[in-house]
């Protein structure tokens, strides 16, 4: 009887305690032997961090479960010169805080799904993309690329096979310094390829710095169709924003220096954009060497029913322009932007573009060829704010002045709301204005 009540007695204060979980929220390695190890046993919500210092993986370090963060010690402290990850079918896995310098690549292969890639960075020549992603759903931000003279661009979206990587999330990453000075090849970010062109990637590009983004005349290339590239700043580069193929793109509220816009394809919007330039073409009509790309296409595709409204745009000679190529602009639209330039016409169009001009306001030059219905020559009286931005000031003709009915349209570059009637160009006039371009505080692997 004793020995009974002894035993339930014991019995009873074992069931009081809570269980505590068989493994440990957090594991720490030194070795990549060790980190395979951990990989191999590791449990979802655990995170894996690996020891500061320099890592050569003499094959590839695998991933094959789910739901963990594969992590360095420090954010830029644990270095592999050689090798990476290879990931398997997972979901949710975290890789954080790595530099994959010297041959060091990583691929996010489509079986991988809703990856993040967070505050690592990639330096220096690869053999092909620093980062490659044909997953579904993955988040790409606070990384630095840097660094690259070779052929190759620093982030390529990808898909398995004919597909498309769908509902990838770029955001407030650095790309630096891509010095390929080859023709072609050297993007800061490939979304996409010609083959896959009329693939809805439904990407979205935003809040990422561009400097000396020299590598391609494409900073930025867009090669699929249903994305939004928006707020992002490019300074002093070659590249610009290019919608190379696809269709459907909007491209709002991007600051760019130095920089530009081109397109092809049909129904994109570029609306709300500050693009100050010292080179003469700030936005690009593109012209095509055919009417409309086949899906294997790899020409140059005429733009069809695009429109360019509510941009700001400052440059020299020919500021808004279009290049060469026998197919041109069709039933496109120019409205609604503020357009200053300094000498001759401020809008070059090929002759048998068809092209709907309203509502802009020019200064600084003439017309060009735009039709004179198409805009008012006045001073639209900006004024650069304390952020080294051109903005309307007290007084400007342009605020209340925007014609048409672009519904979409609903805020500027900042972004506030516009209210009343539009105010012609990116800014809608406030006092209490926010906006400021990306500095290198803003994005990469140490920003907030």
């Amino acid at each position: 009887m004793i020995r009974s009540l002894a035993a339930l007695g014991a019995a009873a204060l074992l069931s009081s305690f809570v269980p505590v979980p068989a493994y440990a929220a957090v594991v720490s390695v030194s070795s990549v032997s060790s980190l395979q190890a951990a990989l191999d046993t590791a449990r979802a919500g655990q995170r894996i961090v690996l020891a500061q210092g320099l890592h050569t993986a003499e094959k590839p370090i695998k991933i094959t479960k789910s739901g963990i963060t594969v992590a360095a010690q420090t954010v830029g402290g644990t270095v592999f010169t050689r090798g990476g990850f290879e990931l398997g079918a997972v979901r949710d896995v975290t890789i954080e805080g790595f530099v994959f310098n010297g041959t060091s690549t990583l691929s996010i292969p489509a079986e991988a799904q809703a990856t993040r890639i967070t505050r690592n960075t990639y330096s220096g020549n690869k053999d092909g993309a620093s980062l490659s992603v044909s997953a579904d759903d993955v988040q790409i931000d606070h990384n630095t690329f840097q660094n690259r003279t070779n052929e190759g661009v620093y982030l390529q979206i990808t898909g398995p096979g004919s597909e498309i990587a769908k509902r990838s999330w770029i955001h407030h990453n650095y790309f630096y310094n891509h010095q390929f000075t080859g023709a072609n090849g050297g993007e800061s970010i490939r979304l996409g390829y010609s083959h896959k062109q009329s693939k809805s990637a439904n990407a979205i590009v935003e809040h990422n710095l561009f400097e000396k983004a020299d590598g391609d005349a494409e900073a930025i290339s867009i090669k699929s169709s249903d994305n939004i590239v928006r707020y992002n700043t490019i300074r002093n580069s070659k590249g610009y924003i290019v919608l190379r193929h696809g269709h459907r793109t909007t491209v709002e509220g991007n600051l760019l220096f130095n920089s530009g816009i081109r397109f092809h394809g049909n129904d994109h919007k570029v609306i709300n954009n500050y693009v100050e330039t010292t080179k003469d073409r700030a936005i690009v009509f593109g012209s095509g060497k055919e009417a409309d790309s086949g899906p294997d296409s790899k020409l140059h595709d005429r733009p069809d029913r695009v429109t360019v409204a509510f941009n700001t745009l400052i440059g020299t000679g020919a500021v808004v322009d279009s290049d060469g190529g026998d197919f041109k602009p069709k039933d496109c639209v120019l409205a609604n932007n503020v357009i200053k330039g300094s000498s001759g016409g401020v809008v070059s169009m090929h002759s048998g573009s068809t092209v709907k001009y309203e509502g802009n306001v020019i200064w600084g030059g003439t017309g060009g060829n735009m039709p004179a219905s198409g805009y008012k020559s006045v001073d639209p009286k900006l004024v650069k704010d304390a952020n080294g931005l051109f903005r309307l000031s007290s007084g400007s003709p342009a605020i209340d002045a925007s014609v048409g009915t672009y519904s979409y349209v609903t805020r500027d570059f900042d972004p506030q709301a516009r209210s009343g009637k539009p105010d012609v160009g990116a800014d809608e006039y406030n006092s209490s204005a926010v906006r400021k371009p990306l500095t290198k505080a803003d994005v990469g692997v140490s920003a907030p």
